[in-house]
């Protein structure tokens, strides 16, 4: 009986990365197709925007005093760190390949595991030195840094993955405090005015054929954490993680199929490298967990 549960929670869990994958190559095409008439601020407004029409009628299904906190400078921080998380990524999907852009942000657990450990006081066992080694590795293969092939672009999308780890950080210590629904609901109210008084000095109002894309974006941005979210809920995270890296091969082979963009063995040998470490990091967890 125990055997078929087990078997049964990954097929779930299966299901609910298929939602994860799907959504991140949603967004990213959304991100990719909005670029050729909108400038990136203005994608992140509208993302924010279209995230509140949706967590807002669940507010108030709940109670509009669930929105009470008593940590909003934290929520601010943390949202400032978000957005210009957000801000490098689709500026990312507009100038580079897709591919590269989820290969450096498979680095964001370096940085987190980095992060945690001054802002959290995690310790850094010898299973995460070891996955930082790795992820580091794998970053260096992807950029080739010296070797002519770096795009300035890259970088950008790479401090974007350290600012995700340092939202992603200040998200664990939230949500000791406050449920994910706040969370959501402090993204999108903090970050949405600030996306639109940076995006009105090149304002442009979006033609007929985006607005699909928009809502595409919106959507996605929140579907694909909420389908993540389920997915470690039911699975372990040995079963969840090369899932999540399975995100990298499908988007190349839809850069390749859409945009005709070249597929760059180095990148996704540098995913690997950075797969590798993230195993050791959990199997060394799972076993502290069952001691």
């Amino acid at each position: 009986m125990k055997v078929s549960q087990n078997k049964n929670s990954v097929l779930i869990a299966t299901l609910w990365m298929m939602g994860t994958l799907f959504s991140f190559m949603g967004m990213a095409i959304g991100g990719r197709e909005l670029s050729r008439e909108l400038p990136t601020f203005q994608i992140l407004f509208f993302r924010s925007l279209i995230g509140l029409m949706i967590v807002l009628p669940i507010l108030f299904a709940g109670g509009w005093n669930r929105v009470i906190t008593k940590h909003f400078l934290e929520h601010t921080i943390r949202n400032l760190a978000h957005l210009g998380g957000q801000f490098g990524w689709f500026y990312g999907i507009a100038y580079i390949s897709l591919a590269n852009v989820f290969a450096i942000e498979f680095t964001l657990p370096v940085w987190t595991a980095i992060l945690a450990s001054f802002m959290l006081k995690e310790k850094l066992t010898r299973p995460r030195v070891a996955a930082i080694i790795f992820g580091l590795m794998g970053m260096l293969v992807i950029l080739r840094p010296g070797l002519g092939v770096m795009n300035p672009v890259a970088l950008i999308v790479l401090a974007s993955a350290v600012c995700y780890a340092f939202s992603h950080t200040l998200t664990r210590k939230l949500a000791m405090h406050d449920p994910p629904i706040v969370i959501l609901f402090y993204m999108t109210m903090i970050q949405l005015p600030i996306a639109l008084i940076l995006s009105l000095d090149k304002w442009t109002n979006p033609s007929m054929n985006l607005w699909p894309w928009l809502l595409v974006v919106g959507i996605t941005a929140l579907s694909a954490h909420y389908c993540m979210a389920r997915a470690f809920q039911i699975a372990e995270a040995t079963v969840v993680v090369p899932m999540d890296f399975l995100r990298l091969p499908l988007i190349a082979v839809v850069g390749y199929i859409a945009y005709n963009e070249a597929i760059d063995w180095y990148v996704l040998f540098g995913a690997f490298v950075m797969l590798i470490g993230n195993f050791i990091n959990i199997q060394a967890e799972r076993q502290k967990n069952e001691s």
